[in-house]
């Protein structure tokens, strides 16, 4: 009995009526409490990105801010999940362009930060090493903008299982190969072409003999001068112009990061290396890149992903591609790139992820990935079938910078064998 219980008896109280009357203080303090835990909001969700802002590889994250704005517009009301509405939380990390920074901040996002979903793009050196933190950690993950051989093959991917936690949406080495191709053959040339694979995830995956572009160029009736995997910095490339002139190749492809592709192009004009045509992946998708090379950008052929001619829509604002490339071009006074229709796209597609989902939990969010059927401004998502397991193709066409009549060079669809849904609207010219 404590010192209170006492002084309630000797006013003539029994234990019994001690502990009515607190029973009665317990339940009023309940119900003021009541109120208060049906008001409480939800808890957030949280979405980690892992984006390239800083480094070699950041001209692929330029629109990050103009997506990020939309998406927090559209959501602003949060989504719900079963009975509750939840407000979304997105918590950016910086890769630095690094696979190793990639990784570590991926593992923030899941041990210290929680998230519930991860997104990420913008290469193999980003994607995987994030992909591969989230397969371990069983955390649900959506990515893009990396070709799917590297991403799956260079996770040692098993086209028999695939991977559970893991969901990929971009082109693969067999689209980029046929629209290279199918630029090619738009010009009357020797059909000798010098291939630049630097050692590194594209690089590597483009060179393999069995799997990459090798055996489809030799099948095509091409000659490929392949001088062999070097440093993805590498500043001098004089032994490669040396080989290609010797070779007399009249076409060049690679897959360089863009500041190593300038370097390369500039030093093929001051060495006087002039092919008829140049396909370099990765490099030259980007109005900043191009602009970089000045008069050498002209009539650069590259793969186009998207673009505003793309005849595509987003289910999550109501934009056209050319809405969406229009409105980021007078938010941010920059030109439209193609990274921006993907990251939209990833947005788009988490965004319908989490409406499907049946619970705010990894394995109802897993599964409301692998049950997507979205049509998106990039095209339609859907990971029921695949050329492995987990992975959907886009359309994938080509295009070429040619002038416009202003300072700067426009890209234009010259090739749609790929996607003819989206329209050609200019020819392929000669460098």
């Amino acid at each position: 009995m404590s010192v209170q219980d006492g002084r309630n008896l000797r006013r003539g109280q029994t234990r019994r009526q001690v502990l009515k009357h607190a029973s009665a203080a317990l339940s009023g303090a309940a119900l003021a409490m009541a109120p208060a835990v049906v008001r409480a909001q939800a808890r957030a969700i949280k979405i980690g990105l892992v984006t390239p802002t800083t480094g070699p590889l950041a001209v692929f994250a330029e629109s990050d801010a103009f997506v990020l704005a939309q998406f927090k517009k559209t959501i602003a009301d949060g989504v719900k999940i079963g009975t509750q509405t939840h407000p979304v939380e997105v918590i950016v990390k910086d890769s630095q362009s690094s696979s190793n920074r990639a990784a570590e901040v991926a593992s923030e996002l899941i041990l210290r930060n929680k998230i519930d979903l991860m997104v990420v793009a913008h290469t193999p050196d980003t994607v995987n090493p994030v992909a591969d933190q989230c397969e371990v950690n069983e955390v649900p993950c959506i990515s893009t903008d990396a070709p799917w051989q590297p991403y799956f093959f260079g996770r040692r991917g098993d086209p028999a299982k695939g991977f559970r936690w893991t969901y990929h949406f971009f082109w693969g080495a067999e689209q980029l190969i046929a629209t290279f191709i199918d630029v090619w053959e738009l010009v009357p040339t020797n059909k000798v072409a010098g291939a630049l694979w630097p050692n590194d995830s594209d690089g590597n995956a483009f060179a393999d003999k069995d799997h990459g572009m090798p055996p489809v160029v030799a099948k095509a009736g091409y000659k490929l001068v392949d001088t062999g995997r070097f440093d993805p910095t590498v500043e001098n490339f004089t032994t490669q112009i040396t080989a290609f002139k010797a070779a007399e190749c009249e076409i060049v492809t690679s897959v360089l990061p863009p500041p190593t592709f300038i370097n390369f192009w500039t030093q093929a004009a001051q060495q006087g290396f002039k092919p008829k045509v140049v396909t370099p992946g990765k490099s030259a998708e980007f109005p900043a890149a191009v602009r970089a090379l000045g008069g050498l950008g002209k009539n650069i052929a590259i793969e186009v992903w998207w673009s505003p001619y793309h005849p595509f829509r987003s289910h999550l604002t109501g934009q056209s591609s050319a809405e969406l490339a229009a409105g980021y071009t007078k938010a941010t006074q920059q030109s439209w790139t193609m990274p921006l229709g993907f990251k939209h796209a990833l947005f788009e597609v988490a965004t319908d992820v989490l409406k499907r989902s049946k619970a705010l939990e990894p394995q109802a969010i897993r599964e409301a990935i692998a049950a997507t059927s979205y049509e998106s401004i990039v095209g339609p998502i859907q990971w029921k079938q695949g050329p492995v397991p987990g992975v959907c193709t886009t359309p994938l066409v080509g295009g070429q910078w040619q002038e416009a009549g202003g300072k700067d060079l426009e890209l234009r669809i010259v090739t749609n064998k790929g996607a003819p849904n989206i329209p050609v609207n200019a020819k392929l010219l000669p460098i």
